[in-house]
């Protein structure tokens, strides 16, 4: 368990930086162009296979079992909601609620999607992994 928990901060921290760093060219290049929605269509892609690489190399050098990957990949989503949040609030100046009401947006729905689907590679990972291959 501690393995896994351990992982899933690792995951997390990895694709948080990526994240953040695109973040902040989605939102100061992308957005005045092409408006938030296609701003996050764009970034999207970018972002999970970012997220799917980070994820594969730490599951390569520490892998988990299926259940464990459960874990890490629950273990990163609860740590980048929480991160999310706290942006929101802490830099934005939203209220817990305000920042709720952002899912309202199909851009933001669009972002919950990638961070579902980024809570799954770990699973997805472990599952596609065969005895022997690396």
């Amino acid at each position: 368990m501690t393995k896994a928990l351990r992982a899933g901060c690792t995951y997390f921290a990895g694709a948080f930086a990526v994240g953040f760093l695109l973040g902040v060219l989605r939102t100061l290049v992308l957005v005045p162009r092409v408006g938030e929605t296609a701003a996050v269509l764009i970034e999207l892609p970018i972002i999970l296979g970012a997220s799917w690489l980070i994820c594969r190399r730490i599951l390569r050098r520490a892998p988990l079992s299926s259940g464990e990957a459960v874990v890490m990949g629950a273990a990163a989503f609860v740590l980048l909601m929480i991160a999310e949040l706290s942006m929101s609030i802490l830099l934005a100046n939203r209220t817990f609620t305000a920042h709720l009401a952002l899912y309202s947006e199909v851009a933001h729905l669009l972002g919950l999607a990638g961070q579902i689907a980024f809570a799954l590679f770990p699973v997805l990972q472990a599952m596609r992994r065969k005895p022997g291959r690396g």
